[in-house]
């Protein structure tokens, strides 16, 4: 089985499509943001031993807990910290600093990092959500600041570290971000109806230096900013990965046409 990738701007539906491609295929190996991947850091530490011993004494109330959470890949501590559930002041916001989006590594220290997973990784049967283009591209695009030229020069890089023939690529395409935007931007909303993931992202948006370089403040452009990540992307699908990609009408696709292609 190949490993299944699933991108998409945010709305379009990729956690719907990885639940109903994993109740069809569930031999697949799932991996969601948060969680430990072979491949993706989103939601989890990259650290030195030095640093995880750190974390460790400082938190030994939650050791095991931590322990249990962590993955090591070589000299480096992986910490899906997000999945530890604790109301320990200041824990969650400590390790978040040893993430390695938002511009916590050097352009060639996130590269260095990214493009060695990809290469060491041989695994087959996966279901990646989010692992191959969104976290990477809006931390080259907001943080690095790169013009899209550049990002597709590091995805041809990138993607040279693929093992193609066992690589598969899911796209959710939507000319209507605006209103999929407006319907996420309601549904993430906590009991109170206060919108939580709009106000996370905005903020996300706004702080990022691309965002205070272009004045980001609005709707509007939270909307823009999302019209180029997927016109990028769409681009680095059909310049680079090509064939081992499949466009999809967001919220619109069928689950048995799309496990016929699987097969």
């Amino acid at each position: 089985m190949k490993n299944i990738h699933i991108e998409g701007i945010q709305g379009m539906g990729k956690s719907t499509l990885q639940q109903s491609i994993l109740a069809r295929l569930p031999k697949l190996h799932v991996c969601r943001e948060g969680d430990y991947s072979p491949i993706e850091l989103a939601w989890c530490t990259w650290m030195t031993q030095k640093e995880y011993q750190a974390i460790l004494e400082k938190y030994h109330a939650l050791r095991r807990e931590i322990v249990e959470n962590t993955v090591q890949e070589g000299e480096h501590y992986i910490v899906s910290y997000t999945r530890i559930i604790t109301d320990v002041p200041g824990f969650h916001k400590e390790l978040e600093q040893f993430e390695i989006y938002n511009g916590r590594k050097t352009l060639h220290e996130l590269e260095e990092i990214v493009l060695s997973r990809y290469r060491n990784f041989s695994g087959t049967g996966y279901l990646f959500e989010c692992a191959f283009m969104q976290n990477i591209v809006e931390d080259l695009i907001l943080f690095h600041q790169l013009e899209d030229d550049e990002i597709i020069a590091f995805y041809r890089r990138l993607y040279d570290t693929v093992q193609k023939e066992n690589f598969l690529l899911l796209y959710l395409y939507s000319d209507k971000i605006e209103e999929n935007i407006r319907t996420i931007q309601k549904e993430r909303s906590d009991n109170q109806g206060n919108e939580i993931w709009f106000h996370l992202m905005m903020a996300y948006l706004t702080n990022s230096p691309y965002g205070q370089q272009h004045g980001y403040k609005s709707f509007d452009d939270m909307i823009t900013h999302f019209r180029h990540r997927q016109q990028l992307e769409l681009r680095i699908i059909q310049e680079i990965v090509q064939e081992r990609a499949i466009i999809l009408p967001a919220k619109q696709w069928s689950i048995d046409e799309i496990i016929e292609q699987l097969q």
